[in-house]
């Protein structure tokens, strides 16, 4: 009988192109380390983005903005996502690309104002009735169907909850059961149960259980303290944009008309502005109570070129509104063209393309009049080290072994190509090497890597050098 290990594939994490950012890599004091955090280099733009996220946790930084600006391959995208693991699962960060405002199905303006409150969250606290502890006993009670059929139905649930100072054992009803699926809880999770609602939230696993190899634990936490039924300050984070799509939901019934009156409606649907007031006065409302407290997040917004005029002129405005994030723009675009509006008019029974606005230059591609609100971090070009240095970490990321050599020859490709077409020749040389019978990879492997695969700089030098070979 022949038995092989094989590697399990269910927990791989996926590897993206930013996996290894875990941070900025700055000292206590603010100055940022040369290696940390699976950053490289750029020491001048990591301490200015520190000091930013130093002004978003003191909430001096709403309703301003910040622009990356550098040329392609120079950490733009990094750095927003290290200031993201700074700030944290709290802060609200939503990331969006300029050219996502293009769509057949809703307005420009209003991708963006609902991606502006997915950034601007909402921390709602209350005073609740709870029953709170480490569940010691989950045990479902089944019963027969009374519809008649052969199946089961769950009557009841059977749940142990433990605390510092005792346990008890509660008999729930069947919904919420299905919340408890919901919320994935087992044997060994601390949660808490709404008294009145019924509302379960699962807040992290028992530390009791802290060195058993536990794979789903999102984070370990303390047996809770005092009694099981108690009275709590429950602290909820929401987004706004969450509170419009709950209130612009439809509230039907159950039946089964309703139910597929809910699913024939289009998926797709513009949240009004008579809505969005409704809700702002609420949380407005709210927060002069001293229930909810606002928390501004960070709205990411790639590419900032892509967008035209009528999109800057609605930032210019949404900037100077109370409810507003932070927004970082970043582009890799010199001095170009601000894009124009571009509007599709019905006209004598033909469909027509009508430009608004002219052809104006201006740096970033950005209204000079939005650029002068903006604080702008300049990105610079990766040295030879510098690139052998994040070649180094993108390998190790990837599990693949890579030696001195073919390291030092892949910083050459990258100063003379680009570091991202260096980065992209990684994973297809692993598989030559492991086609070759190594586990290593070395420089012949990327030569001939190297020889199959092109990067943009040559491919426009053969465009240019065999133009009439081409359709043009």
């Amino acid at each position: 009988m022949k038995i092989e290990e094989v590697q399990s594939t269910t927990k791989k994490q996926r590897i993206a192109t930013h996996t290894h950012i875990k941070g900025l890599g700055l000292e206590a004091n603010g100055r940022a380390i040369p290696l940390a955090a699976g950053f490289v280099g750029q020491v001048g733009a990591r301490e200015a983005a520190g000091l930013v996220v130093d002004m978003i946790r003191q909430k001096k930084m709403a309703g301003r903005a910040l622009l990356l600006a550098g040329p392609p391959g120079t950490g733009k995208t990094a750095l927003a996502l290290g200031i993201s693991q700074e700030l944290g699962s709290k802060v609200p960060f939503c990331p969006m690309v300029g050219s996502e405002v293009y769509s057949s199905e809703v307005k420009k303006t209003e991708v963006l104002m609902e991606n502006f409150r997915r950034a601007i969250g909402l921390r709602v606290k209350e005073n609740k009735e709870v029953y709170e502890g480490e569940v010691t006993e989950l045990s479902p009670e089944e019963t027969e169907s009374g519809t008649g059929g052969y199946g089961k139905s769950i009557s009841h649930v059977i749940i142990g909850l433990k605390t510092v100072k005792g346990t008890k054992q509660l008999k729930l009803d069947p919904t919420i059961y299905d919340a408890l699926i919901k919320e994935k809880v087992t044997v060994g999770d601390v949660i808490y149960i709404e008294a009145n609602s019924g509302a379960v939230k699962r807040v992290g696993r028992s530390d009791a259980f802290a060195t058993e190899f536990d794979l789903e634990a999102e984070e370990y936490v303390p047996l809770p303290k005092g009694e099981v039924h108690k009275k709590k300050e429950i602290v909820q984070d929401v987004t706004l944009h969450d509170l419009d799509a709950a209130n612009a939901r439809p509230q039907g019934g159950q039946d089964i008309l309703s139910l597929m009156g809910q699913m024939m409606k289009p998926r797709k649907t513009e949240i009004t502005d008579k809505l969005r007031q409704e809700i702002n006065k609420v949380v407005n409302r709210y927060i002069d109570e001293g229930i909810a407290e606002l928390v501004p997040g960070v709205l990411f917004i790639d590419e900032v070129h892509m967008l035209d005029m009528e999109c800057f002129s609605y930032l210019n405005r949404a900037l100077e509104s109370s409810l507003s994030p932070i927004v970082i723009f970043a582009t890799n675009r010199g001095i170009c063209i601000v894009r124009r509006v571009v509007m599709l008019v019905l006209a004598s029974k033909f469909l027509m393309l009508v430009c608004r606005g002219t052809d104006m230059s201006s740096p970033h591609g950005i209204p000079v009049d939005l650029l002068d609100r903006l604080v702008i971090i300049r990105t610079e070009t990766y040295g030879p080290a510098d690139m052998i240095q994040i070649l180094a970490i993108r390998a190790q990321v990837e599990e693949l072994v890579v030696d001195e050599e073919s390291l030092a020859y892949l910083g050459e490709i990258g100063q003379q190509a680009s570091l991202r077409h260096a980065v992209q020749l990684l994973s297809p040389a692993s598989v030559v090497a492991r086609m070759n019978g190594r586990d290593s990879i070395c420089k012949a492997d990327l030569e001939e890597v190297t020889s199959l695969y092109l990067d943009a700089k040559t491919s426009a030098r053969l465009l240019q050098e065999q133009q009439d070979r081409y359709i043009s």
